[in-house]
């Protein structure tokens, strides 16, 4: 049995002893805790041990690339992300909380920047205001990666705002944090698609529902080309609307091992050491 390398594209870990995330009090307290570095790599462990008994697939997990967590201190997250990301050869990458302008601050151990778009701070046509454009440059000009998380109904704006910057990486995280295949949705994800600098996160779809999830898994595979889809598991966010198994297993079926999935395209997005 051959060993499929797994980078997975986008991980949360917090310390709610010195860290505060409002936006936990509007979950069902499901993942109101800590959760630690460790604890990441030990879901990967006992995920892969599923997954080879049930999938016939040994996954060889090289590590995670680290995504701001919208607490309300991103300077006490900048220190305190540094310190695990420095002691620990498996936590490949992050991606930080700025907010995008021409002057905005962004720590130089980070491949990208996170300013969350779907989050109620942030008023429709964000993506559109001429700083924030003009920040992207900047950042493409930097060489940093903009991961984007946008409500699903204002992804035209974004896409508008990612034709602006050709010059820049760009991760849309979620699938654009997709809830329904209309015509909407697949009209601008398609118009997505033909942008040859952005990348696609396959994570934060409900994995309860097998048949939407494979429905909404194969448009994508259908869609975007193969060298610009990304593997991601959202955890631990991913146990509020779903299972991390389920999630592997549901992208195994549908992506194969292909390991530009799995592992190559985040490292050329990221630009990670191979």
């Amino acid at each position: 049995m051959a060993s499929l390398k797994v980078i997975d594209a986008h991980f949360h870990i917090w310390e709610l002893e010195k860290q505060n995330l409002p936006w936990l009090a509007t979950t069902d307290g499901t993942i109101t805790k800590t959760y630690t570095f460790e604890d990441y790599l030990a879901q990967w462990d006992k995920v892969s041990r599923l997954i080879e008994e049930e999938c016939n697939t040994r996954i060889d997990f090289l590590g995670g690339v680290y995504v701001e967590v919208d607490g309300d201190d991103p300077l006490r997250e900048d220190e305190i992300i540094y310190d695990v990301w420095k002691a620990n050869p498996k936590f490949l990458a992050c991606a930080m909380r700025s907010r995008v302008a021409p002057q905005m601050r962004a720590p130089l151990f980070a491949k990208g920047v996170r300013e969350p778009l779907h989050i109620p701070q942030n008023p429709a046509g964000r993506c559109l205001e001429p700083s924030f454009i003009e920040g992207l440059h900047y950042m493409a000009e930097h060489g940093f990666v903009f991961d984007s998380c946008n409500r699903v109904q204002e992804l035209p704006d974004f896409l508008a705002c990612a034709k602006q910057v050709p010059d820049l990486t760009i991760v849309l995280n979620h699938l654009g944090n997709v809830e329904k295949l209309d015509d909407a949705y697949l009209n601008v994800m398609q118009e997505f698609a033909e942008l040859p600098n952005v990348y696609l996160k396959v994570s934060g779809f409900p994995t309860g529902d097998a048949a939407w999830a494979t429905e909404v898994l194969s448009f994508t595979k259908e869609t975007f080309d193969p060298s610009r889809l990304i593997f991601a598991s959202n955890w631990p966010v991913v146990r509020l609307y779903g299972c991390m198994k389920e999630h592997v297993k549901q992208c195994l079926e549908v992506f194969g091992e292909d390991e530009n999935f799995w592992s190559r395209n985040v490292q050329r997005a990221y630009l990670l050491d191979a």
